[in-house]
């Protein structure tokens, strides 16, 4: 299908002479799988168009946020009316409190929360508080879960088993991650070897509950209350990084789907609505360690702002006003698009694998399933390249990349998914035919 590109090309032209790459965010760009880079320029519902006026689904949601899809009445309103008031005091504005309320509603663990302005600031400030409540150093992460482009959490793993994390990046000195354990995610028994090398030292394990940065990954079996026994042992803080599987996976996130309790929770996304917002909460006991209260000292100005806690609170208000709804035909949506998908690839006899929790999904392009890091790494992104852009010709917006979670809106239709559906089915023969 023809679709010019014509605008988009001349704003990346234009960007990149002024931003790097052209992008604010390296996972905007097409790098990974060739192609020219689209400039959105409206959303309404499950659907976005580019500046050239061409016209997709959407399965990025702005990286998961936009359950409720582009541009919700309600949640539009909401920034509207906040605005007309003003945009940022630099004071303690009553959404707060509101916000506050639907989300400690929502995870039962969590006593007390602080907002923030980003996933990134609610990991930091989670991190810092676990280890203020420890009284210990060392993290432990997982191989391929992201939490965040913090200096400490960009780390990868050492050549050895429970061995110290090295830098992930450019810029950052091995003394930021040398109190970074970085363990293959889904493998329990590593853990306990990592708890056994260092002894009464591990302030925190930190893990993303679903994985959705390395595409779409679950944990195995009883791997999260492996981690959960594990911590509670050992008297670590567990925190999950529910930054993307927040009121996704279900509307108390992956701890109410699997029934784990986490003793810190991050948040970030939904619940500003698509608006810059993040949280991190818990038990009384260990938040009121956060200033002013307590010695652990974070701070923004912008934490709290009026506009992020408006679409906030008028998107998780939504979302448990109608929650019997919207999860119920998330799930069935979700199931339909990715299962039908995955069948053309099999009766086509393309090696595929489908991962998917509730409308959190990714096809790797490899005969074999994927758990960890390691099996994800063996996805033929070649092939995933090829997808993505016979999709796009055909109006179907995708993550730019195999290592990252697609997402499914209350917004999409039934006809929404059989148009997906139908056009995997031309890329998936089309990428057949240009296989080596």
């Amino acid at each position: 299908m023809g679709r010019s590109t014509e605008q988009s090309r001349k704003l990346q032209k234009r960007a990149e002479a002024m931003i790097p790459g052209g992008v604010s965010s390296p996972v905007r760009a097409f790098g990974a799988v060739g192609g020219e880079q689209r400039f959105m320029a409206r959303g309404q519902g499950a659907h976005l168009w580019d500046a050239d006026g061409n016209q997709y689904i959407d399965y990025v949601g702005s990286w998961g946020p936009l359950i409720l899809g582009h541009a919700p009445a309600s949640v539009v309103q909401a920034v509207v009316a906040a605005a007309r008031n003003g945009t940022s005091f630099g004071a303690s504005v009553a959404q707060e409190a509101d916000l506050a309320e639907l989300v400690i509603a929502a995870f039962p663990h969590i006593q007390k929360v602080r907002f923030v302005n980003s996933g990134t600031e609610a990991v930091m400030s989670a991190i810092r508080l676990a280890r203020a409540y420890t009284k210990r150093k060392f993290v432990v992460k997982f191989e391929g879960c992201y939490h965040g482009h913090a200096d400490g959490l960009l780390a990868k793993a050492g050549s050895g088993i429970a061995t110290l994390g090295i830098p992930g990046s450019a810029g950052v000195p091995q003394e930021f991650t040398q109190f970074t354990l970085a363990l293959p995610f889904n493998d329990a028994e590593t853990l306990e070897y990592a708890f056994n090398k260092f002894k009464h030292q591990i302030a925190a394990v930190i893990v993303e509950p679903v994985v959705g940065n390395m595409g779409c990954v679950p944990a195995s079996g009883g791997y999260l209350a492996a981690l959960r026994a594990i911590t509670q042992r050992e008297k670590t803080v567990l925190i999950f990084d529910e930054v993307m599987t927040g009121f996704r996976v279900a509307f108390g996130g992956a701890q109410e789907l699997y029934g784990i309790r986490p003793d810190l929770t991050t948040l970030g996304k939904i619940i500003g609505g698509g608006l810059p917002v993040g949280a991190y909460g818990g038990a009384s006991e260990i938040m009121d360690l956060v200033a002013p209260l307590g010695p652990m000292y974070q701070a923004g100005t912008l934490s709290g702002n009026p506009l992020a806690m408006a679409a906030g609170v008028a998107t998780l208000q939504t979302l448990k006003d109608k929650r019997a709804e919207i999860y119920p035909q998330l799930e069935k949506l979700s199931a339909l698009l990715v299962d039908g998908v995955a069948g053309i690839a099999k009766d086509a006899g393309i090696s595929m694998r489908a991962n998917r929790v509730g409308s959190m999904f990714t096809w790797f392009f490899t005969p074999n399933a994927v758990t960890d890091w390691t099996s994800a790494a063996k996805s033929d992104t070649q092939a995933f390249a090829r997808f993505h852009r016979a999709m796009l010709d055909q109006g179907i917006y995708l993550p730019p990349s195999q290592y990252e979670a697609a997402f499914l809106s209350a917004a999409h239709t039934e006809t929404n998914i059989q148009e997906t559906i139908a056009a995997a089915r031309k890329s998936l023969v089309k990428n057949k035919s240009a296989a080596p």
